[in-house]
């Protein structure tokens, strides 16, 4: 018995020759398996094109296996910034998220402790940030999910060790990041590039400044280096050297803080949008809600650069703590 296929068979057919992931392929097929007619002249046809659909489902979902555990350290982002600590062995990437978050990363004496990303918040005045413990990365090796890892986060915290050659240390560890094509944000990119850099918000962290000793050798360093990346000292040891980091990395990020109010009420200051510098009123009623962005006529600032209550339009650039009331 013929099977007697329809135009519209033929046309489903054409698509899943053309198509080029078993994804389009399984739809191309499942189409002209529910265009096609039930009879005895089409039951082999049909028992094929059966066949060739399970094929595929299972290509695809070996496909979706695969990329997951290519993709199985991708960290959620969470809090105002993402940082990725990361660095050479033993300079003390898990020490230092222990210390300010609750995540509990091994720790050891030895090099390479660290074989897996660990997340960790850690609190800055009415926000946090998520610092990422990673692996230590080397000219010779670094673990290929990493680059990725690096490309998404907001800020890298690039760690060397104060009492073990920090000038080589940082160096390395740049070499490898160029070789990605990552580059800190402040220092110079080659123009002869064959392909797009990443460039990312950086800073760099003098690590283990534990004693005055220590504190004097990190001035000399900063005197000699003539870096332009902006650095920070740190210590897990001793507490006084925490908050000044976490500054360092708020200010590296780029971020302001703004709070709303309702009209007679008073804001809550413990719960602010975080916004990129330089963001506008507009940006921030987007943010909100697409209502407000759509139908905001004007709004009331208090802040360092007004006087309390001044009337703004939607292109007025919000300041870092400004309190905004919404007029609708």
């Amino acid at each position: 018995m013929p099977a007697n296929l329809p135009p519209h068979y033929f046309e489903a057919e054409k698509r899943y020759r053309e198509a080029k992931t078993p994804e389009d392929k399984i739809r191309a097929l499942e189409e002209m398996l529910t265009i096609m007619p039930k009879h005895k002249g089409t039951d082999k046809l049909r028992a094929s094109l059966t066949s060739k659909i399970a094929k595929f489902k299972a290509q695809a979902q070996q496909r979706k296996s695969t990329s997951k555990r290519e993709t199985a350290y991708n960290i959620e982002k969470e809090g105002a910034l993402q940082v990725a600590i990361i660095g050479a062995p033993n300079t003390g990437k898990s020490s230092l998220v222990a210390s300010l978050t609750k995540a509990t990363p091994e720790i050891a004496d030895f090099p390479h402790t660290t074989w897996k990303p660990t997340p960790g918040m850690a609190n800055f005045e009415n926000i946090q940030f998520q610092l990422i413990d990673t692996p230590p990365i080397t000219k010779d090796f670094i673990d290929p999910w990493m680059a990725d890892l690096m490309r998404r986060a907001d800020v890298l915290a690039i760690l060397v060790d104060i009492k073990d050659d920090p000038f080589k240390q940082f160096e390395d560890t740049i070499t490898v990041l160029n070789n990605l094509r990552i580059y800190p944000k402040e220092m110079p990119i080659p123009k002869d590039l064959s392909k797009k850099p990443f460039i990312k918000k950086a800073l760099l962290v003098v690590n283990k400044v534990d004693t005055e000793k220590d504190e004097e050798d990190f001035e000399v360093f900063l005197e000699l280096s003539e870096l332009s990346i902006t650095c920070a000292p740190f210590s897990s040891k001793t507490h006084k050297l925490k908050k000044p980091f976490l500054k360092k990395v708020y200010e590296v990020g780029e971020i302001i803080r703004v709070y709303t109010k309702a009209p007679g009420k008073e804001p809550d200051l413990n719960s602010p949008f975080i916004m990129p510098k330089d963001s506008t009123l507009e940006d921030l009623a987007g943010k909100i809600h697409k209502d407000f962005l759509e139908k905001l006529k004007y709004a009331k600032i208090w802040g360092t650069s007004v006087f309390d209550g001044q009337m703004v339009q939607k292109d007025y650039v919000l300041r870092d703590g400004d309190v905004v009331e919404l007029h609708i």
